[in-house]
């Protein structure tokens, strides 16, 4: 099941921790629908000296088919909860599904 993500509020962490997801989203420059491979969601560090420095990211890089753009993939971590950060797309376009929740 997709799962929209939502700009204003990070995914929960609870359900994304250790886990792995897939990531959809358009293409900024084509209008492409893009998937990824799966990608690993980090843990927060719980042994930071404060709140700010738990942030735990992934980088990873994806090519439209459509276009061929790259993409950068930012995965960010915190006990907040879990942001990802697309470059390039249309706005609100960002979904992502936990590897094993194909519905």
């Amino acid at each position: 099941m997709w799962i929209q993500q939502q700009p204003s509020s990070p995914a929960p962490l609870d359900e994304l921790q250790g886990r792995t997801v897939g990531l959809k989203f358009e293409c900024n420059k084509c209008q492409t629908e893009v998937f990824t491979d799966l990608i690993g969601v980090p843990a927060p560090d719980p042994m930071a000296d404060s709140l700010d420095h738990t942030k735990q990211y992934e980088t990873e890089e994806v090519k439209c088919p459509g276009c061929d753009m790259t993409h950068e993939i930012t995965v960010d971590s915190t006990f907040d909860g879990v942001t990802f950060k697309v470059s390039e797309v249309k706005q609100g376009s960002v979904a992502y599904q936990i590897a094993g929740q194909e519905n």
